[in-house]
């Protein structure tokens, strides 16, 4: 174990040596999908960003070592209205069922097409409701909530120093806030905890009525639960930062009495679909899925391990513009890289020394490109081009196909060769990159008897 991470903490503000509190019990907690809708592509971004850190933490520690949790919201209002949009002949609590539970198989097979790892645990908000209201309880006790108009409120001023993550003045928000709005609220930036429900929403029996909780309290509950009081890392989207995670802080810090609720908290940046904020309005909104299943981007379907290296080829803290160019691009670099399983070596000292600090993952893909190249020239320097990709997750695999589609490969190839012999190269270049675009790897060289070109190929993911 002799890598040392750097990691960026916003806490902080600074990039700092990442000592964990227990090496041999790392833990991680990462904010996961509200399942009312299918994952949109922003939504793809800390899925993607925090799998090569889990992939990092288990290489460094041992996969054995590391715990990563990542939740499941399956209570929120969001979802109550869409049940009664799309199940309007169901009960409530049936409708809520059938949108949560398809939903959240569509994320988990979209996840599982980017390439990233199941979690350690992926706790479920509804199976965590005893440890929410232990929460707001141990909470109320310690004079930091109140009841007030059917709601338990998070009573802001209670924390002196509310505010660290997002660096915002709590006067200052109180100044522009819109009181008569909220005039149950000691200040208007106290934050639901419970609230209670009427006879045709979800709801649980609690000491303040049958209710529901806030979204900030399921997250408090759910990593306390799987990683304890104080953990290691916590990580999200930036538009996470206010209020989700100040407000996680607050609640942990105020119900358990530290100083921290993670040590270390990474966000990833903004992403936008081509130089556009995503919006549904701008109709430039797209899902996972449909870029995986559908031609509504670009006009053709992109397989996960594209929309995986394209993502990874920007520094997770650094606004994204995904675009049809960034993809082609990816798939392009992919091409040219050698296909293979997963090794037992030792991936590059390079690729980890550069995911080592701050996990940057765009040094790492250039080193990863390097390797490809002398891969590519010499099999023995294979396994450590196939380790190193799998520590990003990126490692091309080689495809089982049948004869008709082998034969119509030939034929391009054949096509392609007789485009070079009439130095067509516009034509032979069009047919290589049309292959690559459907997984063809192309691998051009010389018969060692006759000295005349030939080409070899195999049919990557």
């Amino acid at each position: 174990m002799g890598t040392t991470l750097k990691l960026y903490n916003t806490l902080t503000r600074e990039k700092v040596d990442f000592t964990p509190i227990d090496p041999k019990n790392v833990r991680m907690y990462v904010c996961g999908p509200t399942v009312y809708d299918f994952a949109h592509i922003g939504n793809a971004r800390p899925i993607i960003v925090f799998d090569v850190l889990f992939r990092l933490l288990n290489h460094v520690y041992g996969a054995k070592s590391v715990i990563y949790a990542r939740n499941i919201t399956d209570v929120d209002d969001k979802i109550n209205a869409r049940a009664l949009r799309d199940y309007p002949g169901l009960p409530l609590n049936d409708a809520i069922r059938a949108v949560t539970e398809k939903t959240e198989t569509q994320f988990l097979d979209d996840a599982e097409a980017l390439g990233c790892l199941k979690p350690t645990v992926q706790p479920r908000a509804t199976d965590n409701i005893p440890e929410m209201i232990d929460l707001i309880e141990r909470l109320i006790a310690n004079g930091h909530a109140y009841q007030a108009a059917g709601e338990v409120l998070f009573d802001t001023k209670s924390m002196a120093d509310y505010g660290q993550l997002s660096k915002r003045n709590l006067d200052e928000q109180q100044a522009g806030a819109r009181v008569a709005v909220d005039a149950h609220k000691k200040s208007p930036g106290d934050f639901v905890l419970w609230k209670l429900s009427t006879g045709s929403e979800p709801g649980w029996e609690s000491p303040w009525g049958r209710g529901r909780p806030g979204w900030h309290i399921e997250c408090s509950a759910m990593s306390g639960r799987y990683l304890g009081e104080v953990f290691d890392i916590h990580g999200g989207g930036l538009d996470l930062i206010f209020p989700h995670h100040e407000n996680e802080i607050a609640q942990s810090r105020c119900a358990h009495g530290t100083d921290v609720m993670a040590n270390v908290w990474m966000h990833n940046g903004f992403l936008q679909v081509e130089s556009r904020k995503m919006s549904k309005s701008e109709g430039n909104f797209v899902t996972i899925y449909e870029l995986l299943h559908t031609e509504k981007f670009g006009g053709r379907k992109w397989p996960g391990d594209v929309l995986r290296l394209a993502m990874l080829m920007t520094h997770y803290r650094e606004p994204i513009d995904f675009s049809v160019k960034r993809l082609e691009e990816a798939e392009r670099l992919l091409a040219k890289w050698p296909a293979g399983e997963a090794a037992e070596a030792e991936p590059d000292a390079a690729v980890i020394e550069a995911l080592a600090d701050d996990l940057n993952t765009v040094a790492a893909i250039q080193a990863l490109h390097a390797l490809a190249q002398t891969a590519n020239a010499d099999p023995a320097a294979l396994p450590v081009f196939a380790a190193s990709a799998a520590l990003l997750g990126v490692l091309p695999k080689t495809v089982e196909i049948d004869e008709a589609v082998a034969s119509a490969v030939d034929a391009l190839v054949a096509m392609r060769l007789e485009m070079l012999k009439a130095k067509n190269f516009p034509e032979a270049d069009k047919i290589r990159e049309d292959l690559a675009a459907k997984g063809v790897q192309l691998k051009d060289g010389k018969d060692p008897a006759t000295g005349e070109r030939v080409t070899t190929w195999e049919l990557k993911r």
